[in-house]
C-alpha cells in the first residue's frame, strides 16, 4: 500500500490538497499522514484545526512514497520551516516530492527545482529564493511532474492530485473520471 505524508503549516490553504487526500485514502486505500513543524496543531485558512500525526523533524526517508507540501502564507514568510536537508534526503531516497502554491518556494530553496521542469503561482514567486532553475519554469495553469518532483500553482488542485497519484503508479481512467467530475462545474459556467 502506498503512503503519503502531508506537510502543513499554520494558515495552510486547505483546499489545495483536499481532493488529493480524499482520492488517495478513500478511493485508493493509501495511508495518509499529516506532519507539522514541531508536531503542533495548525489551523488552515478556512479555520480547520488539524492535529498532526507527527513532527516534520521525525520524518524518515523511505517511510512515505510521497511528501506533499500544502501551500499557504507561511512559505514566503521569515517563519517558514527550513526543509532543504529533509527534502533532499527524502528525494534522494526515491520519495516523490510535491508542492503547490507558495510551498513551491521550499522546493526552490532546497535546490530541487534547479534541474527539473516546474511551475508555481508565478515565476516571480520563486525568484527571491535565488534558485538556478528559472529557465525550466513552465508558465501553465496545471501541475507539472518531472524527475520525481510535482509542482502546481494554487489554482490547480485537480491536476496536482492527478500528477502525484500518477507519479505513484495509480493513474487510471477511473481516477481521471473522478477528478474530472470536479472540473465540470467550471465547464458549465463557460458555456
Amino acid at each position: 500500500m502506498a503512503s503519503l505524508t502531508l506537510l502543513l503549516t499554520e494558515n495552510h490553504a486547505d483546499w489545495e490538497t483536499a481532493l488529493l487526500f480524499a482520492a488517495a485514502r478513500a478511493h485508493l486505500g493509501f495511508e495518509v499522514r499529516v506532519a507539522t513543524p514541531g508536531g503542533h496543531p495548525v489551523r488552515s485558512m478556512g479555520g480547520l484545526h488539524i492535529t498532526p500525526d507527527l513532527d516534520i523533524g521525525d520524518l524518515v526517508p523511505g517511510d512515505a512514497n510521497a511528501l506533499v507540501l500544502c501551500g499557504g502564507t507561511a512559505w514566503e514568510s521569515p517563519q517558514a520551516p527550513a526543509l532543504g536537508d529533509l527534502l533532499n534526503r527524502h528525494h534522494g531516497a526515491g520519495t516523490l516530492i510535491a508542492a503547490i502554491c507558495g510551498a513551491t518556494v521550499a522546493l526552490a530553496r532546497a535546490g530541487l527545482l534547479d534541474a527539473v521542469n516546474h511551475t508555481s503561482n508565478s515565476r516571480e514567486t520563486l525568484a527571491p529564493t535565488g534558485y538556478r532553475g528559472a529557465h525550466l519554469y513552465r508558465d501553465q495553469p496545471m501541475a507539472c511532474r518531472d524527475g520525481g518532483i510535482v509542482t502546481a500553482p494554487g489554482t490547480a488542485p485537480l491536476t496536482f492530485a492527478r500528477e502525484i497519484l500518477a507519479g505513484l503508479g495509480a493513474a487510471s481512467p477511473e481516477l481521471d473520471g473522478f477528478l474530472s467530475l470536479f472540473a465540470r462545474e467550471m465547464e458549465a459556467l463557460t458555456r
